[in-house]
């Protein structure tokens, strides 16, 4: 049977069958399958220490399902390869301080390339008088099991959660191999940096939310209309064009990430459906037109432009883990590509709730941004701010609150009248994450503010006997 099958697999890639079926994702075009093995896999174990084996089992093998048997993959210095029988091969390579980048075209790739740390992940202590004082730990310590608790089946794979509370840290939990250090990745949580990254940008005056987006000179020469985007409508979703995303592992979404080289002059090219503002539709490519347009702004190259990342965002945010990938044309992944610590990734729910303020009083975000970021967009059923998903209409504790949400099951809530950020990371395929179930058994575990103690009115001293202006006695 075994043979039967590979004789059938094999007829067929000969045949030009550019796609399997009955994978994770329904089905799947062969060089998305080869693409996304290579990438993740060299970015889950050259930057988060991973082996590449329990990476992809994780990450990776219950997307492909069946066609996982075909897909093979090779890890060698600073790179790892994947092919199927020797066809689609996809080779993604790691950079210090840049990750790992999928390389279609060798000679336009500097292999070279490295921003090396200028500090280190700075571990936060756990503040256990606060924790104990703030919250019924008995009902915290449950959330958190449950968190970590597989359903029947398996499959939720819970990494990692972390809890601050007024800025503090109350807990953390890590799953076997994964620690506070560990930079996991955040798949779309990456689009909550790019909405932070606009906001650092626009506080120092470098770009406006209504600046032009659409720069590439033949996307505007093909559709002139492309010049009323915005980079505010790249970062709420409504810029209008084709760039689907269903994540049925054939959508053009899927290409972009795991086929293009040039992510973001491919999603300027895409055909313009709607006019800006008038239809709202989640897609990838359009934060990644939103970061590319920023990297304009902060001049020199590659380097420089990560280097700003750094600048404004990461080191006032002592964000010492994060890792901001690129593609091979250097543009910053701004859509899915981030690699941090659970405790980093909160860090940056706690600039919102510091009033965009730096651990140092710096200011990094104008004062109006977490309003803006949580500001619904039209037509997204209130769902979605400005890189930003909203609330949760079925939970009070949630429906006030806004977060970052990535693939498989990556979550960051920021809750600001609990003054809570929880932390949720892990590779959930197929089941429930658990995440909002998380945040709202956490933020019932806070223990009630102790009611204000009543203000005691002052005492009216009664007048005493008049005195004569001489001061005699009467």
């Amino acid at each position: 049977m075994k043979r039967f099958i590979l004789i059938v697999v094999l007829a067929a890639l000969v045949a030009g069958a550019w796609t399997f079926s009955r994978t994770g994702l329904h089905r799947i075009y062969l060089p998305t399958a080869t693409g996304i093995t290579a990438k993740q896999v060299c970015s889950l174990h050259f930057v988060s220490g991973l082996a590449p084996e329990r990476a992809r089992a994780l990450y990776i093998d219950p997307l492909l399902g069946d066609a996982g048997r075909f897909v093979s993959m090779s890890v060698g210095d600073g790179e790892v390869r994947s092919s199927i029988f020797g066809l689609y091969g996809q080779r993604a390579a790691f950079r210090e301080g840049l990750g790992c980048t999928l390389v279609h075209d060798a000679d336009a790739f500097d292999p070279d390339l490295a921003l090396p740390r200028e500090s280190e992940f700075a571990p936060m202590p756990l503040d256990a008088a606060h924790r104990d004082a703030a919250f019924d730990v008995a009902a915290l310590d449950a959330a958190i099991d449950a968190a970590f608790a597989e359903p029947e089946g398996g499959g939720r794979n819970t990494l990692a959660v972390v809890v601050l509370h007024d800025g503090r840290l109350v807990a953390e939990r890590y799953a076997d191999g994964i620690t506070s250090a560990t930079p996991l990745h955040g798949w779309s949580m990456t689009k909550s940096l790019a909405a932070t990254l606009a906001g650092a940008m626009v506080q120092r005056g470098e770009i406006a939310l209504d600046a032009p987006a659409i720069t590439d000179e033949a996307a505007l020469e093909e559709t002139p209309e492309k010049a009323d985007i915005t980079l505010e409508h790249l970062l709420r979703m409504t810029a209008g064009l084709d760039i689907t995303e269903d994540n049925d592992g054939t959508d053009p979404n899927s290409d972009m990430l795991f086929t293009e080289g040039d992510m973001a002059t491919w999603a300027a090219r895409r055909e313009r459906l709607f006019a800006p503002g008038e239809h709202w539709e989640y897609m990838s490519g359009q934060t990644v037109l939103a970061t590319a347009r920023m990297q304009e702004e902060i001049e020199g190259g590659l380097i420089d432009d990560l280097a700003g990342v750094r600048d404004r965002v990461f080191e006032p945010l002592d964000m010492g883990s994060a890792i901001f990938e690129t593609d091979q044309a250097g543009n910053l992944q701004g859509s899915s590509y981030m690699y941090a610590a659970a405790q980093d990734w909160a860090r940056m729910g706690q600039l919102y709730l510091d009033d965009g303020l730096a651990p140092d009083g710096t200011r990094i975000l104008p004062a109006d941004w977490d309003e803006i970021v949580a500001t619904p967009t039209d037509g997204s059923n209130a769902a979605y701010g400005l890189g930003f998903w909203l609330g949760h209409p079925r939970d009070e504790a949630l429906d006030t609150g806004y977060y970052m949400s990535g693939f498989q099951g990556q979550f960051g809530y920021v809750l600001p009248e609990q003054n809570l950020v929880v932390v949720r990371m892990g590779a959930t395929n197929f089941t429930s994450d658990g995440g909002y179930d998380l945040a709202s058994a956490v933020a019932a575990a806070l223990r009630p503010a102790p009611a204000p103690e009543p203000e005691t009115p002052p005492v009216e001293e009664a007048p005493g006997p008049e005195v004569p202006e001489d001061g005699s006695p009467q």
